[in-house]
């Protein structure tokens, strides 16, 4: 009798975690599972909470459409509260007692750094729809983006700043984050090589609430312009509070900004920023259709990160319903291979095509705010030094 059971239980340990995950319909599974990894609570919740309904909007389409050959996929969402640690626990709950095959996410780039290395080491495909630090898909084969890389978005910035403003001296107040100091870095290189000069380098924390002591020092330098890589909970208090000091000064930023809650919180202040994030999406039926069924279901609109995570989810289901369909199960290698092969999705975005190294392809709109209505400037790229205008 204890031979017997010791043999079941060797049995038990050698099929593959991933059958156990997903199963292979003809087996009776009902369901396959992916997860997201983002800030539901917290100051920066508006960001993971509008990538996580994108996402659960993608699956409920694919689903209510039969799922993966009538299985469905099932969702697994888990809050990181913008925290490394919380991220951390959160990929190993899900890779280890859920067993997930795919991740959309991390939301924020911190985590995604702390939790991209776990899915290397795991061999679990993670697609993120807003992780933006150019070091990000460097971590290995398993990570890609729907997110252009801020190396890009640098680059674009600083040759904007310089080339289409006309900016020599840009003061900076960022935070001490891998996100804000990626894009700080990112265009601090490229400002520089067009003949600008960062004049005043001020930082701050996540979670900051008084930024009157690093403005009141930019004020006195009397720079061109401001540079604020940040998100929403700290560039809309340093807006108010730089107009309280009665600060003029130009205000520059990143895709942060491109989030809609930055009206509801300093919408008084936002007139003439002028900032960098992904492109403007054309106005596709798909994406039409898309953002009015998002509004439909949740009553906001989705931001750019959102529209990211849907068409992560996307992405990942097709990488699903090929993997299914050429060997039955869903095992993970195959899901990362599979995702690799992308080739010109059709995204509600745009056509989604991923670089070797899992970065996006694609170019970065600018846009200037207008009373609490972003203008669209044109997509830009930088060839051979050259600021250049793509539409």
């Amino acid at each position: 009798m204890k031979k017997a059971m010791i043999f079941v239980l060797i049995v038990l340990l050698a099929v593959p975690s991933i059958l156990v995950a997903g199963g292979t319909g003809e087996n009776g599974a009902k369901s396959v599972k992916i997860g997201f990894i983002g800030p539901m609570t917290g100051d920066n919740a508006n960001y993971g909470v509008l990538c996580n309904q994108a996402v659960k909007l993608a699956l409920s389409e694919i689903n209510a459409a039969g799922g993966i050959n009538g299985i469905q996929i099932e969702l697994i969402t888990e809050d990181s509260e913008g925290s490394v640690e919380k991220g951390l626990s959160a990929i190993e709950k899900l890779s280890s007692s859920d067993k997930i095959v795919a991740l959309v996410g991390p939301v924020f780039t911190g985590i995604s750094f702390a939790v991209g290395a776990r899915c290397q080491d795991e061999g679990l495909v993670m697609v993120t729809p807003s992780a933006t630090h150019k070091e990000i898909t460097a971590i290995g084969d398993c990570v890609f983006r729907t997110v252009v890389s801020d190396g890009l978005q640098g680059e674009v910035a600083g040759a904007y700043f310089a080339q289409a403003l006309g900016y020599r001296n840009i003061a900076v107040l960022y935070t001490k984050n891998d996100y804000s100091q990626g894009l700080y870095e990112g265009m601090k290189t490229s400002f520089e090589a067009n003949g600008g000069k960062i004049g005043v380098v001020e930082t701050c924390q996540v979670g900051d609430k008084d930024f009157k002591t690093q403005l009141t020092k930019i004020k006195a330098a009397s720079p061109d312009a401001i540079y604020i890589p940040n998100y929403t909970a700290e560039m809309a208090q340093i807006l108010e509070q730089a107009s309280q000091l009665g600060m003029t000064i130009p205000f520059l930023s990143g895709d942060g900004f491109s989030n809609p809650d930055i009206y509801n919180l300093a919408g008084a202040f936002c007139d003439g920023v002028v900032y960098v994030a992904p492109t403007q999406v054309e106005e596709s039926t798909a994406y039409v259709d898309f953002v009015n069924k998002y509004a439909a279901t949740y009553g906001v609109k989705p931001d750019s990160f959102a529209t990211n995570a849907y068409d992560a989810t996307r992405i990942v289901a097709d990488a699903l319903a090929t993997v299914y369909k050429n060997t039955g199960k869903f095992d993970r290698a195959d899901v990362r291979d599979a995702v690799a092969a992308t080739k010109d999705f059709p995204g509600v975005a745009g056509v989604v095509n991923f670089a070797e190294n899992g970065d996006l392809i694609a170019y970065q709109g600018v846009y200037k705010v207008n009373g609490t209505t972003p203008e669209y400037l044109g997509a830009y790229s930088v060839i051979d030094g050259k600021l250049t205008k793509v539409n």
